[in-house]
């Protein structure tokens, strides 16, 4: 059943409330199987609350001073979740998925391979590097994809053989679902496509797993069709922000793809993938206005493409830690008309046949979709 059907509006408020100002722990240690750094979701933990697992802050700076806060879990993973003082909902934390006790014949521990995102999601980022990154001129100034790396928490390449061995193993001990192949973007034209379209098709002769890659738009069209043939179910093709001015400030290497060629490529990826089977990622908070968020959102929908939109989140280390987190109510006078807009476009989440939308942790989008403003 569909979260918006079975949700109460306080649980949908509280999601989203707590995705923008995140969530202090009582016990430093049940905050051990969060996430810090990397890719994304970054600085996160996971938080089941009315049956719906999210990906709620809890390293960031905003987080320290959120009035939210979880006492430490019982034995079972379930924790009060205060207000200040007041206990207002119960709230569990998932326990770390069995496959990350494994490791490769070469000793590299599963969970540096990929990782658990969400209740039943597994994600790797392929490729660890970006040439964005490499230059701080021209780095994405929300990006923390070197960070896990420098620390050891990650390696720079995963191969087809690993991410296919990974994956067959959270499907058997875990149950996962589907799967997300993101990747830095390399110094090569197709901005990384070859390299998802080789692990895909490894992964998919091992086992029946749904996948979505994500990548900058290649430079060639084809590469759609090639990525569907190897075992690719739906794409994600990533803004991050949608006004050019605000584009060339926050990510200056990544605004020299200009948004025409974003919408050819979304145009393109469809006639491939389907409607509703390629999306785009929008980072709300970043200086886009709702409006401006909304619109693209419109002509994004209009053409087939689902307009995952997400609380911007501070990340520590990155030049953007200390800028403000959006508010709960600016991410509501997005996420209620968006939410009506994706359904009556006949494009739900729970269509996506795999990724990031799909599993919908990192936004209570899907909680709004149907739900009358």
């Amino acid at each position: 059943m569909h979260p918006s059907e079975t949700m109460s509006a306080s649980s949908r408020q509280l999601m989203t409330e707590l995705q923008s100002v995140g969530l202090r722990l009582e016990d430093p240690q049940a905050g051990a199987a969060s996430r810090r750094g990397g890719a994304g979701p970054s600085d996160h933990k996971a938080v089941t609350i009315d049956g719906v697992t999210i990906m709620v802050p809890v390293h960031t700076s905003t987080a320290w001073h959120s009035p939210f806060v979880a006492s430490a879990p019982d034995g079972s993973g379930r924790s009060a979740l205060k207000r200040g003082a007041i206990p207002i909902a119960d709230i569990s934390f998932p326990k770390a998925p069995r496959f990350y006790g494994l490791q490769t014949l070469d000793g590299i521990p599963y969970a540096q391979i990929a990782t658990l995102h969400g209740a039943d999601v597994l994600a790797t980022t392929v490729l660890q590097t970006c040439i964005r990154y490499e230059s701080r001129r021209k780095t994405c100034k929300f990006c923390a994809i070197g960070q896990s790396l420098a620390a050891g928490r990650t390696i720079a390449r995963k191969t087809p053989e690993q991410l296919a061995e990974v994956a067959r193993a959270a499907v058997l001990l875990d149950g996962v679902k589907h799967m997300v192949l993101t990747t830095g973007t390399p110094p090569t034209p197709d901005r990384g496509a070859g390299i998802l379209c080789d692990s895909a098709f490894a992964i998919r002769a091992a086992v029946d797993l749904p996948i979505q890659a994500q990548c900058e738009p290649p430079d060639d069209d084809r590469w759609f069709a090639r990525m569907r043939a190897a075992g690719i179910d739906s794409l994600g093709m990533h803004l991050e922000v949608v006004t050019p001015t605000v584009r060339e400030r926050i990510m200056p290497g990544k605004a020299s793809v200009p948004l025409s060629r974003y919408m050819d490529a979304f145009e393109a990826a469809v006639g491939v993938f389907g409607r509703g089977q390629v999306s785009t990622y929008i980072l709300a908070g970043l200086g886009d206005t709702a409006d401006a968020i909304l619109a693209m959102s419109g002509r994004l929908v209009d053409m087939g493409v689902y307009p995952f939109v997400v609380p911007f989140v501070p990340i520590s280390g990155t030049p953007l830690e200390d800028h403000p987190a959006p508010t709960p109510a600016f991410m509501r006078d997005i996420l209620a008309p968006l939410g009506q807009m994706v359904s009556a476009a006949g494009m739900r989440s729970a269509d996506i046949k795999a990724g990031c939308g799909k599993c919908g942790a990192c936004s209570s989008l899907s909680a709004y979709e149907g739900v009358p403003s």
